[in-house]
């Protein structure tokens, strides 16, 4: 997100801000996402990022564009992170994205999920977004039900796709229609 200077963050509640996130806190961002590399199957990567590895993840967001990154903090502590992406490089998917969620092991069930997307499906509603998708590695019923919460439907379920730790996994899918702001 070269030239990022957008530093208005949304109070929401105990301290909480959720705020554009900066190249500064990729460190904390890479801690977090790590935990659920090595401790979960809720991510498909199978080792460990690096900063250097998502310096190029990061600069794909865009204060401006579909592809947004917020992050939640309590004072200088980064506590996750909500992203839209790309869904597929092909122009018939120019108004659809993929979202993803993180939060530190640590904060879970505090409401993080929540500010988190509900300041990411407010600004992608004034963008040109159609369709926001969401695959759910399962089981994660903390996620399925973060999504349902954000008006997200079931459109279907890839069984035993993947493999990560020597097991299958299945991802249920789901998507939400968004309508511009009124």
């Amino acid at each position: 997100m070269a030239g990022r200077d957008r530093e208005a963050g949304r109070r929401a509640g105990d301290g909480l801000v959720v705020r554009t996130g900066r190249k500064d806190d990729l460190p904390e961002l890479v801690r977090i996402y790590n935990h659920y590399v090595t401790h979960s199957i809720i991510t498909f990567d199978t080792q460990p990022v690096t900063v250097e590895s998502r310096l190029q993840w990061f600069e794909r967001f865009s204060d401006t564009g579909p592809h947004q990154l917020f992050v939640a903090t309590t004072g200088d502590r980064v506590l996750g992170c909500a992203s839209s992406s790309a869904y597929r490089t092909h122009p018939a998917f120019d108004q659809t994205v993929e979202l993803g969620v993180y939060v530190d092991p640590d904060a879970r069930a505090a409401g993080i999920g929540s500010a988190l997307y509900r300041t990411l499906i407010e600004t992608l509603r004034l963008q040109p977004v159609h369709v926001a998708l969401a695959g759910i590695a399962l089981p994660n019923d903390a996620s399925v039900a973060l999504h349902r919460k954000f008006g997200f439907t079931d459109v279907g379920t890839f069984d035993e796709y993947a493999t990560k730790n020597g097991g299958y996994i299945s991802s249920v899918w789901m998507q939400l229609r968004l309508p511009p702001s009124s």
